[in-house]
């Protein structure tokens, strides 16, 4: 047994950590006795027996590979299979490529915090949401500073103004423990 990053391993595998099978079953993997077949030109050739299937994917020197896995009987494909996989990973590449990953930045401010500062941190904020990401706007209290959340809503109204060509609110302010959140989306 040995510990790597907080997992306790034995026998290279951590604990409570099942093998994953692929999803895809290819030739010799696939466990149905009876499958329908199709062609690799795409016409069916019906339903037999694994090994007379296999014997048939042999014949065109391709791969038996379970395309429909649910059904029954199950359905397969005489293919190549690393063309497959090449098509298959080249689908999720585009997946990911258009599904939207939304950043968000932070900006810490204190109620206190002078006009200076403040346009400081108002420009870098205004550059987070050029760059379409959502800002989250802290402001910390410490001490007896809690007991004047006047101050900080104050804050949060002038920094509302000087941005308000750029963002939209998303979520208003509203205390989180010692602190005021505010959430700004780019419009």
């Amino acid at each position: 047994m040995r510990l790597v990053r907080g997992a306790l391993f034995m026998r290279g595998r951590p604990r409570g950590v099942v093998a994953v099978e692929p999803s895809v079953r290819v030739n010799q993997n696939i466990r149905a006795p009876k499958v329908r077949v199709i062609s690799p030109e795409g016409e069916q050739l019906g339903i037999m027996d694994v090994s007379e299937a296999l014997q048939r994917s042999e014949e065109f020197g391709l791969d038996l590979v379970e395309v429909a896995p649910t059904v029954d009987p199950p359905v397969c494909k005489i293919m190549d299979y690393g063309k497959f996989r090449y098509e298959e990973s080249k689908k999720d590449h585009e997946r990911k490529k258009k599904q939207a990953t939304v950043v968000i930045k932070e900006i810490k401010l204190r109620p206190k915090t002078e006009d200076h500062d403040l346009q400081y941190k108002v420009k870098n904020l205004k550059r987070f949401l050029d760059e379409k990401c959502k800002v989250k706007v802290t402001i910390m209290f410490r001490g007896r500073e809690i007991t004047h959340p006047e101050m900080a809503r104050h804050l949060v109204d002038r920094l509302l103004e000087m941005v308000s060509d750029a963002a939209e609110v998303e979520q208003t302010a509203k205390f989180e423990g010692r602190n005021m959140v505010l959430i700004l989306a780019p419009k």
